[in-house]
């Protein structure tokens, strides 16, 4: 029995000393490191998150129903509204998914007050989209802009980039921003209005992106969570 242990002795005993090297503690060390930074910016992000909710829950109970789009309801006026700038939606489209009728309809219910219009592209009308985004666009015709466009088929890149390419030279000649967005995005309302306020907002900003989770701003932290949900 002696005998069978002494192997097992032999290897616990070099892993024990080459866990015990120079290069092993500083590696433990670093891991320790990393780990307690990424738990710091996770409860930080936490911390942030709570905060918001907890300011538009204060804003509600003042009168501002709309404390979830802006911080000031005053914004939400028809004399401010009008002011804002021309956005087109570009919307790439390829088949007919089981749960693309109800995020095209998140898409083009959206509260901003701003011109705006709505361009589905697919590449011809073989297209499975074609004929639900008719449908779909023949349902909105009175309350929302919204185009179907025929893009063709792609022959120097892949038919999405060709179909997002063709959207903007279709997009109305006054657009100022121009938001891209997939067939499998269920829109907030009030997300148009959001990005376009933070584009306005800050001029040098040439393009904005989403994150699928909360991120309290683009410092290191922020990323080490981003990288961490990964």
């Amino acid at each position: 029995m002696s005998a069978a242990l002494d192997p097992v002795d032999w290897l616990l005993f070099s892993l024990s000393r080459a866990f015990r090297s120079p290069l092993a503690v500083f590696v433990q060390i670093q891991g320790c490191v990393i780990c307690l930074t990424l738990a710091i910016g996770w409860a930080f992000a936490a911390y942030v998150r709570n905060r918001e909710i907890n300011r538009m829950k204060d804003a509600m109970e003042c009168g501002n129903s709309f404390a979830f789009l802006c911080h000031d309801i005053n914004e939400l006026e028809h004399t401010n509204q009008v002011n804002l700038p021309r956005v087109t939606v570009v919307m790439p489209l390829k088949g007919f998914g089981e749960h693309n009728l109800h995020n095209w309809k998140s898409q083009i219910t959206s509260l901003y007050g701003g011109p705006l219009e709505f361009l589905f592209v697919v590449e011809s009308t073989e297209d499975p989209a074609y004929h639900a985004v008719s449908r779909l666009i023949r349902d909105f015709k009175d309350d929302v802009d919204a185009k179907i466009i025929l893009a063709g088929l792609s022959t120097t890149c892949s038919q999405k980039i060709h179909n997002q390419l063709v959207g903007v030279e279709r997009m109305h000649k006054d657009t100022k921003y121009v938001l891209f967005l997939d067939d499998d995005v269920r829109l907030h309302p009030g997300s148009i209005g959001a990005l376009t306020a933070e584009m306005e907002k800050n001029p040098e900003i040439f393009i904005q992106t989403g994150y699928p989770l909360d991120l309290p701003s683009g410092s290191l932290g922020s990323y080490c969570i981003y990288e961490y949900h990964m």
